[in-house]
């Protein structure tokens, strides 16, 4: 039976291979409104895709970790993309734990936390292993700094404090623009589902309501725009990522091949 059911998806993804790139790209437009769809009629609770995306995040860092540990090597690993990741994570929380303090607190620190630890094995576990010299791009001036500047001038429009606001803006920015190394496939693919949950979260927000809070006025009437732009930027980012993820797995092959370095 399992040979069986392996044998129609091989067929499947075989008959989807052959097909011109037109046809390919009407067939992933249609499985992503076929999800969205999913996801807008059976989870009421639209609450539920940040969690769930907030959960499959610890999941990758912890297979990620997992990895580390037993490879007891981090080449191919960005130090500072982990360093941009606790970045915002660290801002994350503190917006979480200030205007919310529920649910998300805890999964933000869990992340932050693992995200910490992945950190410290590059830096002193396994620094024999990890090379300095490819990992020179300045994050700081092209990625960091961006990021605030535009957090300054475009934030949410909301009763917290302003500098809640803009670290709120900031923290949505930078994770938006965060590289993804392919060090390890199923890190890379948790990271995909959890972006797309969240960019779903923000398309059936804008679909229900008709659009009218993308023209808010005030001082944050950009923000949603912005907001849904950053989450489209990086859903779209991993959703390379994903398709040779899905492809490689199809394949029965153990290592992901990807088509350029990201």
């Amino acid at each position: 039976m399992g040979r069986r059911r392996n044998s129609s998806v091989n067929v499947l993804f075989g008959w989807v291979r052959r097909q011109s790139m037109k046809v390919k790209a009407f067939l992933a437009v249609t499985s992503v409104l076929s999800s969205l769809l999913a996801l807008k009629f059976l989870v009421k609770d639209r609450n539920h895709f940040f969690v769930a995306s907030e959960a499959i995040h610890v999941v990758g860092i912890m297979v990620l970790i997992y990895k580390l540990t037993t490879q007891k090597t981090c080449s191919g690993l960005s130090l500072k993309t982990q360093e941009l990741t606790a970045m915002f994570l660290a801002v994350r929380l503190y917006c979480s734990f200030v205007m919310e303090g529920d649910i998300h607190t805890i999964l933000d620190l869990a992340t932050l936390i693992s995200t910490l630890w992945v950190i410290y094995m590059i830096r002193f576990k396994l620094k024999s292993t990890y090379i300095k010299e490819l990992d020179n791009f300045p994050i700081y001036y092209y990625v960091v700094l961006p990021s605030a500047i535009l957090a300054i001038l475009v934030h949410p429009y909301t009763q917290h404090s302003m500098i809640s606001r803009i670290c709120w803006a900031f923290c949505v920015y930078l994770e938006s623009v965060s590289m993804v190394e392919p060090f390890t496939a199923h890190y890379v693919f948790a990271l995909g589902v959890a972006r797309f949950l969240g960019c779903a979260h923000w398309i059936i927000q804008v679909y229900e309501i008709g659009g009218k809070y993308l023209y808010l006025i005030g001082s944050g009437f950009l923000w949603l725009p912005m907001i849904l732009l950053a989450e489209v930027v990086q859903t779209f980012i991993l959703a390379d990522f994903c398709y040779y993820y899905i492809k490689s797995v199809m394949d029965g092959q153990l290592v992901m091949t990807l088509s350029s370095p990201v």
